[in-house]
């Protein structure tokens, strides 16, 4: 049997031998384990998922969802569009909605472990002036008043290097040109969460198919994974947008035209589509939402009678292009049919954006969490009210509503806006958009 002695000699004599080889070992081994938890976070996290959207987003404009994960905002707001607490605990305006004060909750702690002062909150508005009254107390100083001007701080907000307060922390974030290609988040029990960005689904899928990504998020077509029985499907009805058909009125032959615009509204048969119906501009959801609005209920013979109205002539020279995008291509081909019913020649055509010039654009819509909708439909916002459409009544209604301060005043403002809105039929509220979310079983 061998001695102790002679196995301490043993060992030496190896180590001085291999010593240069043991040394590079560990280095190799030290590099290894460095990489690994940058790029395989499932090494060291209890949880890791890996999720795929389709879109393409800059760090600032990343969709909510994902940075509420990370922060929070001054105030959050509910499903029904109210506004609630949330860094902030309370907040007042003066009579003319020209200053708003926000003070601060206490214990609130950045990732960094210093606390949230107003010092360290940080937004910034091209409009609005931000001054720290004290360490608890912020003040936004803008140049003309708006009342939802508490929804806009909802936006979660960070310091430097997207420090939150919320559960989740960044760990990574990767760009692919000057859009986001992969966001990494870890929370404090090891859990990791992988955002992957893709700018179309069908390459969203195929990454899916590959094993790059175990779960999809907002899906409008999910297809064919739908058949594959080792992947769980979830529908989600967003009734935070609606799908509509834009007309052009500013441009012929939807031009001072709200027989024709009525006419294709009445024509369009709305209960054929993948969603539950919207019935206009703002979530059956909001506090703000008008019921006892002008449906346009499917009406091929109402459509006709007022398609007569315009004249035999201007009939015969009728055609229409209608303009989407490839997600929507199956609804515009059925709003194409029933237009085509009717009488009018209807052609579609696909774009991959929003056109600068078309007549009617099919496209899925955003709604804001606050009814005002002054961006969208008031005659001053040429970049951004892309129907072109005019219309004195709507334009007093929206300014209105940016002045009142008062949530029941402000109602009665935007209900009307919504009643003769769908009146002068600028664009078709056809439904609100269903998307499937996967999951790898």
């Amino acid at each position: 049997m061998k001695s102790y002695r002679y196995w301490v000699r043993f060992l030496t004599t190896f180590i001085v031998r291999f010593r240069a080889v043991l040394f590079i070992g560990i280095i190799i081994g030290l590099l290894l384990f460095a990489v690994l938890r940058v790029v395989l976070p499932s090494v060291v996290g209890n949880e890791v998922e890996r999720i795929g959207l389709t879109g393409r987003f800059h760090t600032e404009s990343l969709p909510t969802e994902i940075l509420s994960l990370v922060g929070q905002g001054l105030t959050s707001v509910n499903d029904t569009g109210e506004v609630q607490p949330a860094l902030a605990e309370k907040w007042e305006t003066n009579s003319e909605g020209t200053e708003w004060i926000f003070v601060l909750k206490d214990g609130y702690k950045w990732h960094d472990g210093t606390l949230v002062t107003a010092g360290t909150v940080q937004y910034s508005f091209e409009d609005a002036q931000l001054e720290r009254i004290d360490d608890k107390t912020v003040k936004f100083k803008l140049h003309s008043p708006f009342a939802p001007f508490p929804t806009v701080v909802s936006r979660p907000t960070f310091k430097r290097g997207l420090l939150g307060t919320g559960e989740w922390k960044v760990r990574r974030l990767s760009l692919a040109g000057e859009y986001v290609s992969e966001l990494v988040l870890a929370n404090t029990t090891g859990d990791v969460k992988i955002f992957r960005f893709f700018p179309t689904e069908e390459q969203t899928k195929l990454a899916f198919e590959l094993g790059e990504i175990d779960s999809i998020i907002d899906l409008l077509d999910p297809s064919p994974l739908n058949n594959w029985n080792t992947v769980k499907i979830e529908e989600n009805i967003h009734k935070e947008q609606f799908v509509a058909v834009f007309f052009n009125t500013a441009k012929e032959p939807f031009a001072d035209n709200k027989p024709l615009r009525q006419a294709l509204s009445y024509a369009t048969n709305k209960i054929d589509f993948p969603g539950p119906r919207a019935t206009g501009p703002v979530s059956p959801q909001s506090w703000a939402y008008n019921s006892q609005v002008k449906e346009y209920e499917y009406d091929p013979q109402r459509a006709k009678e007022l398609l007569l109205e315009l004249g035999s002539e201007a009939l015969e020279t009728l055609e229409i292009t209608l303009t989407t995008s490839p997600s929507l291509l199956g609804v515009a081909e059925k709003v194409a049919s029933n237009w085509a019913e009717a009488g009018v020649v209807t052609n579609v055509q696909v774009v991959s954006a929003i056109p600068s010039d078309f007549q009617a654009f099919l496209a899925i819509y955003d709604i804001p969490n606050d009814p005002d909708q002054y961006a969208m439909w008031h005659s001053t916002q040429k970049s951004t009210n892309i129907t072109g459409f005019e219309s004195v009544r709507i334009d007093k209604l929206l300014e209105d509503g940016r002045l009142e301060l008062d949530q029941n005043e402000r109602k009665k403002i935007y209900l009307d806006f919504q009643r003769f809105l769908l009146e002068d039929a600028p664009a078709i509220f056809l439904f609100h958009p269903v998307t499937y979310s996967l999951e790898r079983l």
